[in-house]
Parts: C-alpha cells; sequence; structure tokens
C-alpha cells in the first residue's frame, strides 16, 4: 500500500483515483468542488488544501483542466510545493503545455523532489475501465516507480522521453484525434446527403483500411445524435491551442489543425462549448445545410 495524494476530482480524476482505491493504496483527496461520495466511501480521505494532500502523500497525481490550473496547484500559497518534502514525487497527468511543465519539472526537483508529466487518452469511458493511454516524461527510475500505479488506471503506457516528452505527445495524439473527427465527419456527412444510409455506410467502412476508433465511437455518436460529454470541445480547443502555439515557436505549419481549430470554433460559437468533441460534425452540418440522418425502414 502506498500513500497518494489525487488532486483534481473530474469527469477524468474521479474514476481514476477510485481505480487506484480499488488497488487498495492509501488516497488523499483535494478539489475546488465536493468530492463525490463514492470516493470516500471507498476509503478516500479528504483535504482542505493542495498543501495538505502533499503534506500526507508520498506520490502526488494532479488531473485538472489547464496550464494555469497546475501551475495554481504546483505554486499557489497552499499549493502542493508549500507541502513537498524531499524525495516525494508529482506526477501531473493533466494535458498542458509542454514548455510550462518542463518549468515546473525544475522547480520541484529544485525541492528534492521528482517530477512526471503523464497525460493520459481514452475519456471517461477509459477512466473508468482502467484501460487509459498514458503518455510519460521524465526519468526511467521515477517511472519504474510509478508504473504500477499507472497500470491501475491504463493498459497502453509509454515512458516516451523526458519531462515535457509526455505532454509532446499528447498534443500529437490531440491532433490526430481532432483530424479523425474532421474526416469521419466529412465522409459520413458526404454519404448521408448523396442518400446512402450513414449506418450502412460506417458498417461497411469498419471492414476496410479506413478503420478506426473514432469511426467506431464517434461516427455512431455523430449519426445517433448522441453529443454529451465525452470529453467537451472547449478541452479539445485548449489541446489544439497547445499545438498550434508550440508549432509557431518551433517553426511548424499546422494547416490541417488549425482547420479543426475553426470548426471546434464554430461549434463554441452557436453554443456548443460542453458538446462531445464528435459534434465537430454540427459546424460541417452547418456550412451543408444537411445534418446526418440514419434512415429507418418504411
Amino acid at each position: 500500500m502506498s500513500k497518494l495524494g489525487f488532486i483534481g476530482l473530474g469527469i477524468m480524476g474521479t474514476p481514476m483515483a477510485g481505480n487506484l482505491l480499488t488497488g487498495g493504496h492509501e488516497l488523499y483527496l483535494y478539489d475546488i468542488k465536493p468530492l463525490a461520495k463514492t470516493l470516500v466511501d471507498q476509503g478516500g480521505v479528504p483535504c482542505r488544501s493542495c498543501k495538505e494532500v502533499a503534506q500526507k502523500a508520498d506520490i502526488v497525481i494532479i488531473m485538472v483542466p489547464d496550464t494555469p490550473n497546475v501551475a495554481d496547484v504546483l505554486f499557489a500559497e497552499n499549493g502542493v510545493a508549500a507541502g513537498l518534502s524531499p524525495r516525494k514525487i508529482v506526477v501531473d497527468m493533466s494535458s498542458i503545455s509542454p514548455v510550462e511543465t518542463k518549468e515546473f519539472a525544475r522547480r520541484i526537483e529544485a525541492l528534492g523532489c521528482d517530477y512526471l508529466d503523464a497525460p493520459v487518452s481514452g475519456g471517461e469511458v477509459g477512466a473508468k475501465a482502467g484501460s487509459l493511454t498514458i503518455m510519460v516524461g521524465g526519468k526511467q527510475e521515477v517511472f519504474d516507480k510509478v508504473k504500477p500505479l499507472f497500470e491501475l488506471m491504463g493498459k497502453n503506457i509509454t515512458l516516451v522521453g523526458g519531462n515535457g516528452d509526455g505532454q509532446t505527445c499528447k498534443v500529437a495524439n490531440q491532433i490526430i484525434v481532432a483530424l479523425t473527427i474532421e474526416a469521419v465527419g466529412e465522409a459520413l456527412l458526404f454519404a448521408s446527403k448523396a442518400g446512402a444510409d450513414p449506418a450502412k455506410v460506417r458498417q461497411a467502412l469498419m471492414g476496410g483500411f479506413a478503420s478506426s476508433r473514432i469511426l467506431e465511437v464517434h461516427g455512431e455518436r455523430m449519426i445517433k445524435r448522441t453529443f454529451e460529454p465525452g470529453f467537451r470541445i472547449t478541452l479539445h480547443q485548449k489541446d489544439l491551442n497547445l499545438a498550434l502555439a508550440s508549432a509557431r515557436a518551433i517553426g511548424v505549419s499546422l494547416p490541417n489543425t488549425a482547420t479543426c481549430q475553426e470548426l471546434f470554433n464554430a461549434c463554441a460559437a452557436h453554443g456548443g462549448s460542453g458538446w462531445d468533441h464528435s459534434a465537430m460534425v454540427r459546424a460541417l452540418e452547418m456550412m451543408a445545410g444537411f445534418e446526418i440522418a440514419e434512415k429507418t425502414e418504411s
């Protein structure tokens, strides 16, 4: 049994923390919102601040929405850094700036502690199932210590490189996901407006080279019109902002990433910031003046 801390208990963090409790670990919890009763019933211990979590835990896991949130959790007056003592480990599983991550790691290591960036992919479904993909940046020996905990939350766990490389990998992941959602949306919209049954088109495509997890899951969402998150558009916008800002910094053009961001922006402008990111298809539908519809037997 390890003494663990978990900060950030939202859609993703709550089931991830629950899997750590199921694994038999002592878990100290903090969130700005009330904790899920299920976590407390499982034995999770509520704390009054991030500092208190860091004082009580040997390994502190963070799962919050964006770079400024991580900065506050770590370095605010009652933040994690104020409660750390040497040889403790901080693991940031949020999806944030690779550049800022390197600075956060430097400041935590200056306190005699270790730091891993370990963003995840797989959404709420993967968090609940303990099947997340986890992309890790940091030292091999620190990764080896934390890996048994990662294995309670995920299945595909990779040490990508040094601090910041986990976040870079996550940005790359989000580029691929956004562009694939756009491609699936275009294909199903084209098929539906051409008069074919999009559900049967999707079924046929699932057996060929165009098959993908996004065609399987988000293609069905597009056809069934089930756009409850999931993974909210506003969060994917944040990730693509990181991609585009990083690309500018290193002199790389990401034209289709920029297009996907504009489609997300169009959804947000129509009140869709909280829609699942598969609802990017709605921006395409607005331009086409046509909505994907599954054919019904007459």
